[in-house]
Parts: C-alpha cells; sequence; structure tokens
C-alpha cells in the first residue's frame, strides 16, 4: 500500500477524531477530510477497530517525534525557571498547534476504557512522561525521584482537558489562565525545598 497515502488518511482520521469525537470518526468523513475518493479509507483500514488502531500508533509516532526534537535540543533546561518556561511552552502547544493531536489521543484513551488493546497501544505515551519529566527535573537541577516525576506528570496530565475545554472560569480557577505562572507554581509545589 502507499505509505503517503496511508499517512495522509492517519492525519485525517486525528482531525475528524478532534473535531468530530469519537461517534463521528467513520470511514467516510475520514475520506473526505483526506480529499479522497469514497472507500479509500476502507481500503487501508477496513474495520473501525483497525481505523482506531491506525490512529492510535500514528498519535504514538507524533508523539516520539516531539520527544525527540526536545531531546535533540540540547541536555535540557540549566535551572527551575527554565524548566517552568519549557513546561508552560509545553501547555501552550497542547492549546495551540497540538490540540488536534492531543485531543485525538484524548478521544483514543476514552475509547481505550473500552478496547483494551487500544489502552496497550497508548500506554507508551502516558508511561513514557513519567521518565521524560523525571529527566527534566534532574536537568534543571531538582529533585527527580519518582514522586516527583509522578506529581508533575499527573498534574500536567490533569491540566490538560481543563486548558483544552477553555472554560474561562476553570482555567482562572485552576491557574491555567497564566501559563507561566502555572509552570512556576507546580515546580514549587512537586520541589517545595529547592525552588525559590
Amino acid at each position: 500500500m502507499n505509505q503517503d497515502r496511508r499517512d495522509r488518511l492517519r492525519d485525517a482520521a486525528i482531525a475528524v477524531l478532534a473535531e468530530a469525537g469519537g461517534r463521528g470518526l467513520t470511514h467516510r468523513a475520514v475520506d473526505a477530510a483526506a480529499a479522497v475518493p469514497t472507500g479509500t479509507a476502507k481500503n487501508y483500514f477496513p474495520t473501525r477497530d483497525a481505523l482506531l488502531r491506525a490512529v492510535a500508533e500514528r498519535c504514538v509516532e507524533q508523539y516520539r517525534a516531539l520527544a525527540a526534537s526536545l531531546a535533540g535540543a540540547g541536555p535540557g533546561p540549566a535551572d527551575a525557571q527554565q524548566l517552568a518556561a519549557l513546561l508552560a511552552g509545553l501547555l501552550r502547544n497542547v492549546a495551540g498547534p497540538g490540540r488536534p493531536r492531543v485531543l485525538a489521543y484524548l478521544e483514543l484513551q476514552t475509547e481505550g476504557t473500552r478496547r483494551p488493546w487500544l489502552a496497550a497501544l497508548l500506554d507508551p505515551i502516558a508511561a513514557a512522561d513519567f521518565a521524560a519529566h523525571a529527566h527534566l527535573l534532574r536537568a534543571a537541577g531538582l529533585p527527580g525521584g519518582p514522586e516527583q516525576a509522578r506529581a508533575l506528570t499527573l498534574a500536567l496530565h490533569g491540566a490538560i482537558p481543563h486548558l483544552l475545554s477553555g472554560a474561562p472560569a476553570t482555567l482562572a480557577a485552576a491557574g491555567l489562565d497564566d501559563l507561566d505562572r502555572f509552570a512556576r507554581t507546580l515546580l514549587t509545589v512537586v520541589c517545595p525545598e529547592e525552588t525559590p
């Protein structure tokens, strides 16, 4: 099969999932989003489960590409201030250009509650965040043990749905209306004795 067309269909499926949710993810909707003849997505991904698998695999690929680009950007943040800036930047990406990928991922996680095979495909994304955040904490000269990595990762993961929904009162209550302040405060809470 044509890999470029397959990737185009998978990217279109991410866009459909982000825009229309799990119920809107159909072969026909993917064909329309990819601007290909009707039936093309079904030829590549014959069943709904095959389509979900393809989207999950593409989300994992995109996550790994993002992680590799961050890893290739240097040794990591040199201090807590740089780490806070990095975390705020990641959250801005979630609310901006990364929004479709993250919305699709969250939709897939919901589908994964009913399809254990799908949850297993997505598991490397969330699991890798714990190790990545431990590394970032240590690079910034902060404690990067399991407790701190868990607290940081779960706080960031918990913030994402609120950030995506964009409800002003919730954003203000969560401190997500100022991402720079949110990231600095989060590091102060996660590593209270180490950050100013």
